[in-house]
This record gives structure tokens, sequence and C-alpha cells, in this order.
């Protein structure tokens, strides 16, 4: 029997399991873990979620002239692409704790969902940072382009997590990884790098 589900119900779920999974990625990390940048551009964690966060009260609040009532401090879109130093919503300062920063990530899902839930797939947004052909999406394309921007975090914070303490996987029971020890895995990761080597 096929289930047949409108295509917003679509788009929504998708967009909720990416956002779930971006957050599980920091349980049970201790508080340098979540933050310590792990690439030379400085990705961390807690840096992916806040910077989620902005992006939903972007694409799915400003862009569509609908804004949140509750003040985000690194969300000025208001400033223009100068108004804030570079990278601001990519790292959480010492002030900023992971519950607040997490409560801001759902509380930008609610606002985010507002609109979803307020506006057809055919409603017409504005993207002026988009090219001129491009700048006036509705907001089925700008779901599409919320899941994919989601998603492309998630996997920054699948490796991030697994530089940190090794542990991979979409969710807690489903890793999407073959069956292996961490012998396998040695033997594997040799494999490829000799092959990198003889390339």
């Amino acid at each position: 029997m096929t289930t047949t589900t409108d295509p917003k119900s679509d788009l929504r779920r998708h967009l909720q399991d990416a956002r779930e999974t971006v957050l599980w990625k920091l349980d049970g990390l201790p508080e340098r873990d979540v933050r310590r940048p792990l690439t030379p551009t400085g990705t961390n964690l807690l840096g992916l979620v806040k910077h989620l966060a902005g992006v939903e009260l972007l694409y799915l609040g400003w862009v569509f002239d609908r804004h949140c009532a509750e003040p985000v401090p690194w969300f000025r879109p208001d400033l223009g692409p100068d108004g804030l130093p570079p990278n601001t919503d990519q790292w959480a300062t010492a002030e900023e704790s992971r519950g607040y920063i997490t409560d801001t990530y759902r509380m930008a899902w609610r606002h985010a969902d507002s609109t979803v839930d307020a506006l057809p797939l055919d409603a017409v947004g504005h993207v002026p940072w988009w090219p001129a052909q491009s700048g006036t999406p509705t907001l089925h394309r700008v779901l599409v382009h919320l899941i994919a921007e989601t998603e492309r975090h998630t996997g920054h914070a699948d490796i991030v997590r697994e530089l940190i303490d090794g542990r991979v996987g979409y969710r807690p029971d489903v890793d999407r990884l073959p069956t292996a020890d961490s012998h396998w895995w040695a033997r594997h990761r040799e494999r490829v790098a000799a092959a990198a080597e003889r390339s």
C-alpha cells in the first residue's frame, strides 16, 4: 500500500530530520568539544548550530517579511553583508551557553514552521543577495534550499564529531555504515591511504 503525502509535509519532514541530526551530534560531549575548532577555518559543532539558527530566521522569516519577535544578537540582516564581523554566527562565545544556542535554534524552527504553515508553497519571497533572475523564489524553492543547506552542515557535523570521539552515524540507532569492528576500519583506512599514495 502506497501512502501519499502533500509536498509541504514531505519538505518539512526532511528539514526536521536534518535539524534533529545536527543537534544529536552534540549529545554526550563536554563544552570544550562542542566548541573547539577542528578545521583550519574553525568549523565546530556549536557554531554550526548557531549558524543554522540564523539561516532559518533569514530564509523562513526575513525573506518572506515575517520577522521574529525574539531578538537574536548575531542575526542582523538589516545591517547588510558588512554589518557584522565575518563569521560572527559560526562560533559560540564563552558567554553563549550551549543551552542558549540550541534553544535559539529550536525557537528558529518554530518561527520557520509558522511561516511554512501560514504561506502556500507558491508564495514569493525576496532574496537580495541571490542573482536577480532567481532573487524572488517561492516558498517551495526556499524550503529546498534550506534543506540542502542544513544537510550540508549535517555532513560537516558528521566529520567534526568523528574527529572528536569517533562517533558516527545518522541517528543514535541508524549509523548507515557497514557493520565492522575497529580493526576492519583501520585496515580499510590503510587501503584507502595506500591507493592514494599509488595514484
